[in-house]
């Protein structure tokens, strides 16, 4: 099982990415920052003649990554009770992808793959961050992707969740999960 975590952060080694660290910590995963990226905003042309014209950024080769994984995990924080930027930029594209002939079974190769969401923010996150759990949720039963769980954290100043004991606990438990699916190299 290969698994592959996209860090939706712009914040390097924030607390968003060291809660997703705390979950692969000793496993084999493939680690996608989308800030390291260009990925183009989604230019809607579902119902033009000539469908989508082709985009010239790094979009293509990171889908294709993502596309060779079995356990996909989605980390953005809590911005504004939403995901971030460029986590949004990133799935919108999904809409292009799903009739791009170069990716013709990507509905159906998304679909077996399994989905888990990390969520860090402040102002109550998990309550007001659910909104953001129901929108994954439907994203996933859109695209065919199971949704297995979520884990929603709070911080805001830098290595604050390193104080929310209750979403370490949490990421050790899916940590023990995720390695008794996922064979260790050796």
């Amino acid at each position: 099982m290969e698994v592959t975590i996209i860090y939706g952060s712009t914040r390097k080694n924030g607390n968003t990415e060291l809660l997703a660290e705390h979950v692969i910590r000793d496993l084999p995963a493939k680690k996608i920052f989308l800030k390291d990226f260009h990925i183009k905003d989604i230019v809607d042309q579902r119902h033009e003649p000539q469908g989508f014209t082709k985009v010239e950024d790094d979009y293509d080769r990171i889908i294709e990554s993502v596309m060779g994984s079995d356990i996909l995990i989605f980390a953005t924080p809590l911005y504004w009770y939403g995901m971030s930027s460029v986590m949004k930029t990133f799935i919108d594209r999904w809409s292009q992808t799903i009739r791009d002939e170069e990716f013709p079974r990507f509905k159906e190769l998304m679909g077996k793959k399994k989905a888990y969401l990390l969520v860090v923010g402040g102002d109550e996150p998990r309550i007001k961050g659910l909104p953001l759990v129901d929108q994954f949720k439907y994203i996933c039963e859109f695209i065919g992707m199971e949704f297995k769980d979520y884990i929603i954290g709070e911080g805001v100043k830098p290595q604050e969740i390193l104080n929310d004991e209750e979403a370490l606990e949490e990421a050790d438990q899916l940590n023990r999960k995720l390695i008794v699916s996922t064979p260790l190299e050796t």
